[in-house]
């Protein structure tokens, strides 16, 4: 990042679907990172994204080959994320990806190992866990507020995409599911609170062998085959020797199990939706009331999305921005490669167990990055 141009890590997007505009309107929030360019496997998609954001459009060798790119940003389909990152990699190119990190463990400990041999840094989302929850519940658990971590609940449920999403026959393939596209929110908020994951055990079943899909579409009223388990029961293992029930399903119209729960020897702690940046962390100590803390004012915990009437918080790009902060100081990102690997090995247990019906041990162990503080979220900022 030598030289005028280079001032900021140059960022080469790679994938301008719908979530492309969360991360392309964010950049501008943040001081070390600057828009250059967009590739798509649509050239009619990828021009309309730069039109949008002042950037240029690229086919995806030339966005590869670009001086003026320092890091690209895979926003593909889960099913090309490696492809993708080891093409960026050996371009020499620093690498975002949306989650998850590869649709196999052996993939993902691929691209780290690759990205850890070239020298480069390798991040990957969900990096909703640095917003303004996550960073509340991380001071919380490292102050000791709830004591030793003993046990705990997380729960992702929901009807499943078929609803909404005019195409939604990806999800339910393999690679897909609750676990793999979900997970990562939940799994990743764990594990910054309560360090690796030891060993998983699990059931997994389908609710249906078929999905209609009602959402408007080309495809509304017809049916697909769901490739994948979507609805599982996991029984998670840490190395610190807390244990937490996860459940996962696509099979649920309606609940009342709140998102994550964490009991300790002297507490309990509550975390709002870890698909989002804000909300609400609630602590009980020693079975008082429960005090809550907000996270409306508080840095990254703003309502800024959806844009036109903004309900929630939404900083995707955060996670970049602090691999760019990373970049200038010789350390790793926050939400870098050997996370996402452990989420990316626990997720595959989960499904392995569900499967066999056995429990499954996780290999690579690694440690926590340090929280992130409040002075060093803010000097992120433009």
């Amino acid at each position: 990042m030598a030289g005028n141009s280079k001032a900021k890590l140059g960022i080469g997007v790679i994938g301008c679907g719908n979530i492309s505009m969360t991360y392309l309107r964010n950049a501008a929030l943040f001081a070390g990172v600057e828009l250059r360019a967009c590739a798509d496997i649509s050239a009619d998609v990828a021009a309309l994204r730069a039109r949008e954001y002042g950037i240029r459009a690229l086919s995806v060798d030339q966005l590869l080959a670009d001086p003026e790119v320092d890091l690209v940003l895979n926003l593909t389909v889960p099913a090309v994320h490696f492809d993708v990152t080891m093409l960026a990699l050996s371009a020499g190119k620093h690498v975002f990806t949306e989650k998850p990190l590869a649709t196999s463990a052996a993939d993902g400990r691929i691209l780290v190992a690759e990205a850890k041999r070239r020298g480069l840094q390798l991040g990957s989302a969900p990096d909703t866990f640095l917003g303004a929850a996550g960073r509340r519940a991380r001071r919380l658990m490292d102050e000791g507020a709830i004591g030793r971590p003993v046990s705990g609940t997380a729960f992702m449920m929901g009807r499943g995409m078929e609803h909404w999403h005019p195409n939604p026959q990806f999800y339910y393939q393999p690679g897909g599911g609750p676990v793999f596209d979900m997970g990562p929110y939940y799994l990743t908020m764990m594990v910054n609170l309560l360090g690796p994951v030891a060993r998983v055990m699990a059931m997994a079943t389908k609710g249906q062998e078929e999905r209609l899909i009602t959402a408007d579409g080309p495809f509304k009223n017809t049916r697909f085959k769901v490739g994948t388990p979507t609805n599982i029961l996991s029984l998670l293992e840490f190395q610190s020797g807390a244990t937490v029930n996860f459940g996962a399903s696509w099979d649920v119209f309606r609940h009342s199990n709140h998102p994550i729960e964490l009991h300790g020897t002297e507490g309990s702690l509550r975390l709002p939706d870890p698909d989002t940046f804000g909300g609400t962390v609630s602590l009980s100590e020693r079975g008082a009331d429960w005090r809550d803390f907000e996270s409306e004012g508080e840095l990254y915990g703003a309502r800024n999305w959806p844009f036109n009437a903004p309900d929630r918080a939404n900083y995707r790009m955060l996670g970049v921005a602090d691999l760019a902060r990373g970049l200038e100081e010789g350390r790793s990102p926050r939400a870098s490669g050997e996370l996402a690997l452990h989420v990316l090995e626990i997720m595959e247990a989960i499904l392995q167990s569900g499967e066999s019906r056995q429990s499954v041990s996780i290999g690579a162990q690694f440690t926590p990055s340090p929280r992130l503080d409040e002075g060093e979220a803010r000097s992120l900022l433009a």
